[in-house]
Protein backbone atom coordinates (compact mmCIF):
# COMPACT_ATOMS: atom_id res chain seq x y z
CA UNK A 1 0.00 0.00 0.00
CA UNK A 2 0.87 3.77 -0.31
CA UNK A 3 -0.03 7.06 0.03
CA UNK A 4 -1.10 9.83 -2.75
CA UNK A 5 0.47 12.97 -2.69
CA UNK A 6 -0.62 16.02 -5.38
CA UNK A 7 2.12 18.91 -4.69
CA UNK A 8 1.07 21.98 -6.67
CA UNK A 9 -0.09 19.97 -9.61
CA UNK A 10 -1.93 21.95 -12.12
CA UNK A 11 -3.55 21.09 -15.95
CA UNK A 12 -3.39 23.36 -18.00
CA UNK A 13 -5.16 22.19 -21.29
CA UNK A 14 -3.81 23.89 -24.83
CA UNK A 15 -5.80 26.81 -25.78
CA UNK A 16 -7.31 27.05 -21.99
CA UNK A 17 -7.16 30.36 -20.20
CA UNK A 18 -7.77 28.60 -16.69
CA UNK A 19 -6.21 25.20 -15.47
CA UNK A 20 -8.46 22.48 -15.66
CA UNK A 21 -6.91 21.82 -12.45
CA UNK A 22 -5.18 24.36 -10.46
CA UNK A 23 -2.17 23.74 -7.91
CA UNK A 24 -4.10 21.26 -6.38
CA UNK A 25 -2.58 20.19 -2.74
CA UNK A 26 -4.06 17.10 -1.53
CA UNK A 27 -2.50 13.60 0.18
CA UNK A 28 -4.75 10.66 0.55
CA UNK A 29 -3.06 8.78 3.26
CA UNK A 30 -2.05 4.73 3.30
CA UNK A 31 -5.21 2.83 2.83
CA UNK A 32 -7.55 5.91 3.41
CA UNK A 33 -10.87 5.77 0.73
CA UNK A 34 -10.57 9.26 -0.90
CA UNK A 35 -13.69 10.81 -2.64
CA UNK A 36 -13.17 13.58 -5.04
CA UNK A 37 -16.82 15.23 -5.49
CA UNK A 38 -17.65 18.80 -7.42
CA UNK A 39 -19.95 19.70 -10.65
CA UNK A 40 -19.27 18.63 -13.90
CA UNK A 41 -16.55 20.48 -15.50
CA UNK A 42 -14.68 20.73 -12.15
CA UNK A 43 -11.63 18.82 -12.68
CA UNK A 44 -12.54 15.61 -10.62
CA UNK A 45 -11.66 13.44 -13.35
CA UNK A 46 -8.87 15.30 -14.78
CA UNK A 47 -6.69 15.06 -11.19
CA UNK A 48 -7.51 11.19 -11.07
CA UNK A 49 -6.56 10.98 -14.74
CA UNK A 50 -3.02 13.08 -13.49
CA UNK A 51 -2.47 10.57 -10.95
CA UNK A 52 -3.30 7.67 -13.77
CA UNK A 53 -0.83 9.09 -15.85
CA UNK A 54 -3.80 9.75 -18.62
CA UNK A 55 -3.11 13.38 -18.63
CA UNK A 56 0.13 15.36 -18.59
CA UNK A 57 1.03 17.16 -15.32
CA UNK A 58 1.60 20.81 -16.62
CA UNK A 59 3.19 21.79 -12.99
CA UNK A 60 3.63 20.67 -10.13
CA UNK A 61 3.57 16.63 -9.05
CA UNK A 62 2.35 13.80 -8.19
CA UNK A 63 4.01 11.35 -5.71
CA UNK A 64 2.74 7.51 -5.06
CA UNK A 65 4.69 6.90 -1.12
CA UNK A 66 7.64 8.57 -1.89
CA UNK A 67 8.32 7.74 -5.85
CA UNK A 68 7.83 10.55 -7.96
CA UNK A 69 5.34 9.35 -10.69
CA UNK A 70 4.46 12.63 -12.50
CA UNK A 71 6.51 11.62 -15.61
CA UNK A 72 6.38 7.91 -15.08
CA UNK A 73 4.36 5.36 -17.92
CA UNK A 74 0.50 4.88 -16.98
CA UNK A 75 2.16 0.79 -16.73
CA UNK A 76 4.14 1.54 -14.26
CA UNK A 77 2.79 3.21 -11.90
CA UNK A 78 1.49 0.04 -10.13
CA UNK A 79 -2.22 1.24 -9.91
CA UNK A 80 -5.73 0.11 -11.11
CA UNK A 81 -8.44 1.72 -12.57
CA UNK A 82 -12.71 0.98 -12.32
CA UNK A 83 -14.53 3.00 -15.49
CA UNK A 84 -18.02 4.29 -15.98
CA UNK A 85 -18.31 2.04 -18.80
CA UNK A 86 -16.98 -1.52 -17.32
CA UNK A 87 -14.69 -1.80 -20.33
CA UNK A 88 -15.18 -5.66 -20.81
CA UNK A 89 -14.22 -7.27 -23.62
CA UNK A 90 -17.75 -9.07 -24.91
CA UNK A 91 -15.33 -11.92 -26.07
CA UNK A 92 -13.83 -13.51 -23.22
CA UNK A 93 -15.63 -14.83 -19.91
CA UNK A 94 -15.72 -13.34 -16.54
CA UNK A 95 -12.48 -15.10 -15.78
CA UNK A 96 -10.97 -14.21 -18.84
CA UNK A 97 -11.87 -10.87 -18.46
CA UNK A 98 -10.48 -10.56 -14.59
CA UNK A 99 -7.00 -11.89 -15.47
CA UNK A 100 -6.17 -10.38 -18.86
CA UNK A 101 -3.70 -8.36 -17.27
CA UNK A 102 -1.83 -10.32 -15.73
CA UNK A 103 -1.99 -12.68 -18.36
CA UNK A 104 -0.39 -9.47 -20.68
CA UNK A 105 2.04 -8.82 -17.99
CA UNK A 106 3.59 -12.97 -18.28
CA UNK A 107 1.81 -13.95 -14.68
CA UNK A 108 1.78 -17.84 -14.63
CA UNK A 109 -1.15 -19.56 -15.43
CA UNK A 110 -1.73 -20.98 -11.96
CA UNK A 111 -1.16 -17.50 -10.17
CA UNK A 112 -3.99 -16.01 -12.29
CA UNK A 113 -6.53 -18.89 -11.48
CA UNK A 114 -5.64 -18.44 -8.27
CA UNK A 115 -5.72 -14.73 -7.58
CA UNK A 116 -8.79 -14.73 -9.94
CA UNK A 117 -10.48 -17.77 -7.65
CA UNK A 118 -9.99 -15.15 -4.83
CA UNK A 119 -11.34 -12.35 -6.28
CA UNK A 120 -14.42 -14.04 -7.56
CA UNK A 121 -15.29 -15.51 -3.89
CA UNK A 122 -14.76 -11.37 -2.46
CA UNK A 123 -16.97 -10.25 -5.31
CA UNK A 124 -19.61 -13.66 -5.10
CA UNK A 125 -18.93 -14.10 -8.75
CA UNK A 126 -17.65 -17.67 -8.54
CA UNK A 127 -20.39 -18.95 -10.20
CA UNK A 128 -20.33 -16.85 -12.62
CA UNK A 129 -16.82 -17.18 -14.13
CA UNK A 130 -17.94 -18.83 -17.48
CA UNK A 131 -20.30 -16.46 -18.50
CA UNK A 132 -19.64 -13.86 -20.76
CA UNK A 133 -20.44 -10.07 -20.07
CA UNK A 134 -23.45 -10.28 -22.18
CA UNK A 135 -25.43 -12.66 -19.68
CA UNK A 136 -24.42 -10.65 -16.78
CA UNK A 137 -26.24 -7.77 -14.87
CA UNK A 138 -25.30 -4.31 -15.24
CA UNK A 139 -24.01 -4.62 -11.02
CA UNK A 140 -22.27 -8.12 -11.62
CA UNK A 141 -20.66 -6.16 -14.61
CA UNK A 142 -19.41 -3.86 -12.51
CA UNK A 143 -17.75 -6.10 -9.35
CA UNK A 144 -15.99 -8.27 -12.59
CA UNK A 145 -14.38 -4.73 -13.41
CA UNK A 146 -13.59 -4.21 -9.79
CA UNK A 147 -12.38 -8.24 -9.87
CA UNK A 148 -10.18 -7.03 -12.72
CA UNK A 149 -8.72 -4.55 -10.18
CA UNK A 150 -8.28 -6.71 -7.55
CA UNK A 151 -5.76 -9.34 -9.03
CA UNK A 152 -3.54 -6.50 -9.82
CA UNK A 153 -2.66 -6.47 -6.42
CA UNK A 154 -1.82 -2.59 -6.86
CA UNK A 155 -1.07 -0.29 -4.72
CA UNK A 156 -3.55 2.27 -5.62
CA UNK A 157 -7.49 1.92 -6.82
CA UNK A 158 -8.71 4.44 -9.10
CA UNK A 159 -12.44 4.99 -9.77
CA UNK A 160 -14.03 6.96 -11.96
CA UNK A 161 -17.64 7.33 -11.44
CA UNK A 162 -18.18 3.47 -11.49
CA UNK A 163 -22.34 3.54 -10.70
CA UNK A 164 -23.11 6.01 -12.91
CA UNK A 165 -24.71 3.31 -15.33
CA UNK A 166 -26.67 1.82 -12.69
CA UNK A 167 -29.93 2.41 -12.03
CA UNK A 168 -30.84 4.01 -8.29
CA UNK A 169 -31.83 0.65 -6.00
CA UNK A 170 -28.17 -0.52 -7.56
CA UNK A 171 -26.38 2.14 -6.75
CA UNK A 172 -26.81 2.24 -3.26
CA UNK A 173 -26.12 -1.78 -2.79
CA UNK A 174 -23.05 -1.75 -5.21
CA UNK A 175 -22.15 1.70 -3.11
CA UNK A 176 -22.13 -0.50 0.18
CA UNK A 177 -20.19 -3.05 -1.22
CA UNK A 178 -17.21 -1.29 -2.75
CA UNK A 179 -16.65 0.45 0.68
CA UNK A 180 -16.76 -2.66 1.99
CA UNK A 181 -14.82 -4.43 -0.14
CA UNK A 182 -12.34 -1.32 0.27
CA UNK A 183 -12.11 -1.73 3.79
CA UNK A 184 -11.28 -5.36 3.48
CA UNK A 185 -8.86 -4.93 1.12
CA UNK A 186 -7.20 -1.97 2.81
CA UNK A 187 -5.98 -0.40 -0.98
CA UNK A 188 -5.37 3.64 -1.29
CA UNK A 189 -8.54 4.40 -3.59
CA UNK A 190 -9.47 7.73 -5.13
CA UNK A 191 -12.93 7.66 -6.37
CA UNK A 192 -14.56 10.27 -8.29
CA UNK A 193 -17.85 11.24 -8.29
CA UNK A 194 -20.55 13.80 -8.91
CA UNK A 195 -23.19 12.42 -6.56
CA UNK A 196 -22.56 13.93 -3.06
CA UNK A 197 -24.48 11.35 -1.85
CA UNK A 198 -21.78 9.07 -3.31
CA UNK A 199 -19.39 10.94 -1.77
CA UNK A 200 -21.01 11.42 1.74
CA UNK A 201 -21.47 7.55 2.27
CA UNK A 202 -18.52 5.79 1.02
CA UNK A 203 -15.52 8.02 1.85
CA UNK A 204 -13.47 8.02 4.96
CA UNK A 205 -12.42 12.03 3.74
CA UNK A 206 -14.34 14.17 0.60
CA UNK A 207 -12.35 16.53 -1.20
CA UNK A 208 -14.63 19.30 -2.92
CA UNK A 209 -13.34 20.49 -6.07
CA UNK A 210 -14.91 23.62 -8.01
CA UNK A 211 -13.38 25.19 -11.06
CA UNK A 212 -10.38 23.32 -10.48
CA UNK A 213 -9.87 24.72 -7.27
CA UNK A 214 -9.87 22.76 -4.16
CA UNK A 215 -12.36 24.16 -1.85
CA UNK A 216 -12.32 21.61 0.83
CA UNK A 217 -11.35 18.19 2.38
CA UNK A 218 -12.11 16.83 5.51
CA UNK A 219 -14.34 13.66 6.57
CA UNK A 220 -18.21 13.74 5.78
CA UNK A 221 -19.80 14.65 9.17
CA UNK A 222 -17.29 18.04 9.03
CA UNK A 223 -18.12 19.19 5.72
CA UNK A 224 -21.82 18.37 6.74
CA UNK A 225 -21.60 20.73 9.99
CA UNK A 226 -18.80 22.98 9.41
CA UNK A 227 -18.94 24.02 5.66
CA UNK A 228 -16.07 25.93 4.44
CA UNK A 229 -17.53 28.29 1.97
CA UNK A 230 -20.92 29.22 0.46
CA UNK A 231 -19.98 26.95 -2.31
CA UNK A 232 -19.30 23.89 0.05
CA UNK A 233 -22.21 24.60 2.23
CA UNK A 234 -25.05 24.92 -1.09
CA UNK A 235 -23.15 21.72 -2.76
CA UNK A 236 -23.00 19.38 0.46
CA UNK A 237 -26.38 18.04 1.58
CA UNK A 238 -29.84 16.80 0.26
CA UNK A 239 -31.98 18.54 0.06
CA UNK A 240 -29.62 21.64 -0.54
CA UNK A 241 -28.96 24.13 2.11
CA UNK A 242 -30.82 27.31 2.61
CA UNK A 243 -28.96 30.16 2.07
CA UNK A 244 -29.81 33.74 1.33
CA UNK A 245 -28.13 37.00 1.44
CA UNK A 246 -28.94 39.76 3.79
CA UNK A 247 -28.26 42.99 4.77
CA UNK A 248 -27.21 43.96 7.82
CA UNK A 249 -28.62 46.46 9.86
CA UNK A 250 -28.23 46.81 14.05
CA UNK A 251 -27.41 43.56 15.12
CA UNK A 252 -29.63 41.51 12.57
CA UNK A 253 -29.16 39.94 9.08
CA UNK A 254 -32.50 41.39 7.41
CA UNK A 255 -34.37 41.06 3.90
CA UNK A 256 -37.92 41.67 3.50
CA UNK A 257 -40.15 40.28 6.56
CA UNK A 258 -36.99 38.23 7.68
CA UNK A 259 -34.95 39.70 10.20
CA UNK A 260 -32.48 36.84 12.15
CA UNK A 261 -30.62 38.19 15.11
CA UNK A 262 -26.54 37.92 14.68
CA UNK A 263 -23.99 36.50 17.54
CA UNK A 264 -22.38 39.85 18.05
CA UNK A 265 -18.33 38.50 16.85
CA UNK A 266 -20.37 37.70 13.59
CA UNK A 267 -22.24 40.71 12.98
CA UNK A 268 -18.99 43.09 13.78
CA UNK A 269 -16.70 40.84 10.98
CA UNK A 270 -20.49 40.95 8.49
CA UNK A 271 -19.98 45.50 9.56
CA UNK A 272 -17.42 45.40 7.11
CA UNK A 273 -19.17 44.45 4.05
CA UNK A 274 -22.47 45.83 5.05
CA UNK A 275 -23.62 42.68 4.31
CA UNK A 276 -23.72 39.06 5.32
CA UNK A 277 -24.63 35.32 3.81
CA UNK A 278 -26.72 33.24 5.95
CA UNK A 279 -27.36 29.67 5.64
CA UNK A 280 -29.60 26.76 7.69
CA UNK A 281 -30.21 23.27 6.50
CA UNK A 282 -33.77 22.18 6.53
CA UNK A 283 -33.62 20.09 9.41
CA UNK A 284 -32.28 23.28 10.96
CA UNK A 285 -36.25 24.78 10.42
CA UNK A 286 -39.09 23.95 13.15
CA UNK A 287 -42.51 25.03 13.34
CA UNK A 288 -42.82 28.39 15.44
CA UNK A 289 -45.34 31.50 16.51
CA UNK A 290 -45.54 34.48 14.79
CA UNK A 291 -44.01 36.45 17.43
CA UNK A 292 -40.96 33.73 17.93
CA UNK A 293 -37.29 34.74 17.70
CA UNK A 294 -36.09 34.91 14.07
CA UNK A 295 -39.38 33.53 12.79
CA UNK A 296 -40.54 34.22 9.43
CA UNK A 297 -43.70 33.40 7.44
CA UNK A 298 -43.67 31.14 4.72
CA UNK A 299 -46.45 30.27 2.09
CA UNK A 300 -46.36 26.59 1.87
CA UNK A 301 -45.82 25.14 -1.94
CA UNK A 302 -45.19 21.67 -1.75
CA UNK A 303 -45.11 19.39 1.28
CA UNK A 304 -43.48 16.23 0.25
CA UNK A 305 -44.13 13.39 2.63
CA UNK A 306 -41.68 10.93 2.61
CA UNK A 307 -43.28 8.84 5.92
CA UNK A 308 -39.99 9.02 8.50
CA UNK A 309 -40.18 12.82 7.38
CA UNK A 310 -41.44 15.80 5.35
CA UNK A 311 -40.07 17.96 3.33
CA UNK A 312 -41.86 21.33 3.18
CA UNK A 313 -41.02 23.90 -0.05
CA UNK A 314 -42.26 27.28 0.26
CA UNK A 315 -41.84 30.97 -0.17
CA UNK A 316 -41.18 33.68 2.10
CA UNK A 317 -44.91 35.52 2.43
CA UNK A 318 -45.88 39.11 1.52
CA UNK A 319 -42.62 40.29 0.19
CA UNK A 320 -39.98 39.83 -2.40
CA UNK A 321 -37.51 37.83 0.28
CA UNK A 322 -37.35 34.67 -2.06
CA UNK A 323 -35.40 37.04 -4.88
CA UNK A 324 -32.52 37.05 -2.08
CA UNK A 325 -32.19 33.08 -1.70
CA UNK A 326 -30.12 31.18 -3.52
CA UNK A 327 -32.58 28.46 -3.85
CA UNK A 328 -35.52 28.55 -5.27
CA UNK A 329 -37.63 26.93 -2.53
CA UNK A 330 -37.02 27.72 1.33
CA UNK A 331 -36.90 23.74 2.40
CA UNK A 332 -37.97 22.50 5.61
CA UNK A 333 -37.77 19.24 7.26
CA UNK A 334 -40.70 18.87 9.61
CA UNK A 335 -42.15 16.00 11.35
CA UNK A 336 -45.16 14.26 9.33
CA UNK A 337 -47.16 14.17 12.21
CA UNK A 338 -47.36 17.90 12.24
CA UNK A 339 -46.52 19.02 8.71
CA UNK A 340 -48.33 21.81 6.97
CA UNK A 341 -50.64 21.08 4.07
CA UNK A 342 -50.24 22.59 0.73
CA UNK A 343 -50.95 26.44 0.60
CA UNK A 344 -50.83 26.73 4.31
CA UNK A 345 -49.26 29.97 5.67
CA UNK A 346 -46.93 28.84 8.55
CA UNK A 347 -43.62 30.40 10.60
CA UNK A 348 -40.89 28.77 10.73
CA UNK A 349 -37.67 29.57 12.92
CA UNK A 350 -33.97 28.66 12.63
CA UNK A 351 -32.96 26.34 15.44
CA UNK A 352 -30.65 27.60 18.20
CA UNK A 353 -27.17 27.17 17.03
CA UNK A 354 -28.66 25.76 13.55
CA UNK A 355 -27.48 29.05 11.15
CA UNK A 356 -24.10 29.03 9.30
CA UNK A 357 -22.82 32.57 8.58
CA UNK A 358 -20.40 33.36 5.47
CA UNK A 359 -18.50 36.61 4.21
CA UNK A 360 -20.82 37.99 1.45
CA UNK A 361 -17.58 39.39 -0.14
CA UNK A 362 -15.66 36.06 0.29
CA UNK A 363 -17.82 33.51 0.48
CA UNK A 364 -15.56 32.08 3.29
CA UNK A 365 -17.23 31.35 6.67
CA UNK A 366 -17.71 33.17 9.91
CA UNK A 367 -17.11 31.48 12.64
CA UNK A 368 -19.90 31.79 15.39
CA UNK A 369 -17.87 32.43 18.50
CA UNK A 370 -14.59 34.47 17.46
CA UNK A 371 -16.14 36.28 14.48
CA UNK A 372 -13.19 35.05 12.50
CA UNK A 373 -12.99 33.91 8.64
CA UNK A 374 -12.33 30.58 8.28
CA UNK A 375 -9.23 30.13 6.17
CA UNK A 376 -9.30 26.19 4.06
Amino acid sequence: MATVTFDKASRLYPGADTPAVNQLELEIGDGEFLVVVGPSGCGKSTALRMLAGLEEVTSGRILIGDRDVTHIAPKDRDIAMVFQNYALYPHMSVAENMGFALKIKGTPKDEIATRVKEAAKILDLEQYLERKPKALSGGQRQRVAMGRAIVRQPQVFLMDEPLSNLDAKLRVSTRTQIASLQRRLGITTLYVTHDQTEAMTMGDRVAVLKDGLLQQVDTPLNLYDTPGNVFVAGFIGSPAMNIADFDLKDGFAQAGQVKLRLPEPVAQTAARDGRITVGFRPEGLDMAEADAENAFPVDVDIVEELGSDAFVYGVTAGDATAAVMRNENIIARIDPHIAPRKGDHVWLAPKENAMHYFSASTGARIDSESGQLVAQ
